[in-house]
């Protein structure tokens, strides 16, 4: 996979991908823009480092559909009960667009909604949940431009929990791609995202995402679509060690742009690891990192690997910060990290 310069780097990067073709048909080549005359916009990171490994247009502020109900499932996975009971709010009932058709006075359990926000994008089933979240749904609006601020996406404002069209709702590529690797991270939003169907207490749901079907490692995210926002997709997708999140924002062909958006990754770049008992040489003193870190290679090109001693090692005592450890594809810098003396 990769041309290395006899440095052992094998000795310590465990490394893991796998390239399969895509199983949709692409328009354009599947790399470029299928909304003819329309904005559309990429992204792709790898989930855990948050490493970009293709954009376009990523930072230019669009409506972003059901999408939006990403950042509603994770405040609601992170802060309420999943089991908990509830009463639907009246302020649910005939919510318009998308709906899981909640009815007044019904019986249901949060986690039930869930699945009916993110499986059948369920604009009802979003209201429902901000409600009992924060007692309205412009209380939850607000706590979702908080969580985003938090989430360093400041691209992104939220009017509403669930996506319906509004001037002042919109986010980025960008941002919406780091809003789902935060999502990805939490065990139970990764669970309802990246199930095909859903049997609970009270209901049962099919996913509507074509991705988890047709996508070989396919585990998420969440469709989207509205006149105004276009076909938007959030996907995940997993091979070997490697997890990739990619954002299409107003893709006509949202399922086929993603898919080639995401072989494009997984054919160029593996996610990497650095134990943290390894031992380097800096300066004649054996260092370690602090910890084990990941990173991302890509897998076309040379590595280099150099520690750089920032002292002699008679000045280096245990524990000292001595140098530090540099790691290149070809002349551009990948990863950085303190190397600390054992000695």
């Amino acid at each position: 996979m990769f041309n290395i310069n006899k440095i052992k780097f094998k000795a310590f990067l465990i490394c893991a991908a796998v390239a399969v073709p895509a199983v949709f048909g692409t328009s354009g080549g599947g790399m470029t823009a299928a909304a003819e005359g329309k904005v559309s916009a990429c992204i792709a990171m790898e989930q855990s480092t948050r490493t970009v490994l293709y954009e376009e247009n990523a930072d230019r502020r669009l409506p972003m559909a059901s999408t939006t109900k990403i950042m509603t499932a994770l405040i609601v996975c992170e802060d309420c009960d999943p089991d908990t009971v509830v009463i639907v709010p009246d302020e649910a009932v005939g919510t318009e667009g998308s709906s899981i058709y909640l009815k007044k006075g019904e019986e249901i359990d949060v986690r039930d909604l869930l699945y009916g926000l993110m499986l059948r994008s369920g604009n009802d089933a979003a209201v429902a949940l901000a409600v009992i979240h924060s007692g309205s749904e412009r209380a939850f609006a607000d706590r979702m431009n908080e969580k985003a601020k938090q989430l360093g996406a400041n691209d992104t404002h939220f009017t509403n929990p669930n996506g319906l069209p509004d001037d002042n709702h919109y986010t980025t590529a960008r941002d919406l791609c780091a809003i789902s690797c935060a999502a990805m991270e939490n065990g139970l939003f990764r669970q309802i995202a990246g199930s095909k169907s859903w049997h609970g207490r009270y209901r049962s749901f099919s996913n509507k995402n074509k991705m988890l079907y047709n996508y070989d490692g396919a585990n998420g995210i969440k469709t989207g679509y509205t006149l105004k926002a276009g076909r938007c997709l959030v996907s995940s997708a997993r091979r070997g060690k490697t997890e990739v999140v990619c954002v299409v924002l107003n893709e006509y062909d949202m399922y086929g742009r993603s898919a080639a958006v995401l072989d494009r990754c997984f054919e160029n770049y593996a996610l990497c690891a650095l134990p943290g008992d390894k031992v380097f040489m800096c300066g004649g003193v054996p260092c370690k990192a602090k910890s084990g870190h990941s990173f991302v290679v890509p897998l076309k090109g040379r590595i280099n690997i150099v520690c750089e001693a920032s002292k002699s090692g008679k000045h280096c005592k245990k524990g000292d910060h001595c140098g530090n450890l540099k790691i290149y594809s070809g002349n551009s810098l990948i990863f950085k990290t303190k190397l600390y003396s054992i000695i």
